[in-house]
């Protein structure tokens, strides 16, 4: 019962990194948002990234919901519209979908491509299930669609993709599901935790910085899609990977640096950057529990349960919407 997402979104899309990029690189420190690494080749290198034995969050996230899904499902009730939030290859989601009982499956995504060939794979394994993707970027205003408009919903949010956004943008983020999903609903979201007891920062970076080199080729895919997308002509070989951990600022920082001094166009604008200066293209902030707690009772969710592995490295939340319980 797959649909396949309509390209409507495929234009604003194009004109959404222009500007990103043509904004970003006119600023001293140069920026592009992390929501950009996610065209088709950059969705494929993440799912690549997943599967690294540095990588710890994908696996521990998975064995967490795998260990707890009879849990949620308890709690929540059979008949839900799980509506997951930057969805990817959904490889997460049939950990929740079967226990659940789902009633329909709304991935969200950016890469409109990638996003329908991960939904007809998924409808392999629910044939009878609605499966309605939509093609957006769920850091914007969208539509979920009509088919779940009367159905309890289940927001799903893992990979502690909230992490790419600074402690106020991640609030109204999670207001903005909230809204989305209406009174009454649940969210389900994994968050990576602070370095502690459990992880160090060397394990932290490792992830973000691998040895055979994929986190770079993600990172350095940005540079690529300019030149498929914009007519860009950087020389990608001008730039390195690089990925370190801000403590001040709790949060993995990825950047490409500058090897030399190097000049480029893009969108028929040029760019020069001076050896060592950067292009800042993620943050990936990590939390303790009482900051998750903060920002559940700021963004209007009301925590329910709480697990961790035993290791300390990641969190899996359930979290309820009620109408007005939103705070300043």
């Amino acid at each position: 019962m797959y649909e396949a997402a309509g390209p409507a979104a495929a234009p604003d899309a194009a004109d959404a990194f222009e500007r990103a990029v043509l904004t970003g690189l006119d600023y001293p420190q140069k920026v592009i948002p992390a929501r950009f690494f996610y065209d088709e080749a950059g969705s494929a290198l993440f799912e690549a990234i997943t599967q690294l034995p540095e990588y710890y969050p994908t696996r521990t996230e998975t064995a967490i919901l795998a260990d707890h899904a009879a849990a949620i499902a308890a709690a929540v009730g059979p008949g839900q519209a799980v509506v997951e939030f930057g969805s990817g290859s959904s490889a997460k989601a049939p950990l929740l979908l079967r226990p659940l009982h789902a009633a329909a499956y709304v991935p969200v995504d950016i890469s409109g491509e990638f996003l329908n060939q991960s939904a007809a794979a998924l409808a392999l394994q629910f044939p009878e299930l609605p499966i309605l993707p939509v093609v957006a970027d769920f850091t914007r205003s969208f539509a979920l669609p009509a088919r779940v408009a009367a159905l309890p919903k289940l927001g799903f949010f893992p990979g502690s993709t909230i992490g790419n956004l600074a402690p106020g943008a991640a609030i109204d983020l999670l207001r903005g599901f909230a809204g989305l999903l209406g009174p009454e609903s649940w969210l389900v979201i994994g968050f990576d935790l602070a370095p502690g007891a459990g992880k160090s920062v060397a394990t932290l970076e490792a992830a973000y910085d691998d040895a055979a080199g994929v986190t770079a080729a993600f990172n350095c895919n940005l540079l690529h899609r300019i030149n498929r997308e914009l007519g860009g002509t950087v020389r990608v070989d001008d730039f390195a990977h690089r990925a370190v951990w801000n403590a001040d600022l709790g949060r993995i920082e990825m950047h490409l640096i500058a090897r030399r001094d190097t000049m480029f166009t893009a969108a028929g604008q040029t760019f020069r950057l001076t050896a060592g200066e950067t292009i800042h293209t993620e943050n990936s902030h990590k939390w303790t529990p009482a900051e998750i707690r903060l920002i559940a009772h700021a963004s209007g969710w009301t925590p329910v349960h709480a697990w961790t592995d035993s290791a300390g490295r990641f969190a899996v939340r359930l979290w309820r919407h009620h109408d007005g319980a939103l705070q300043p």
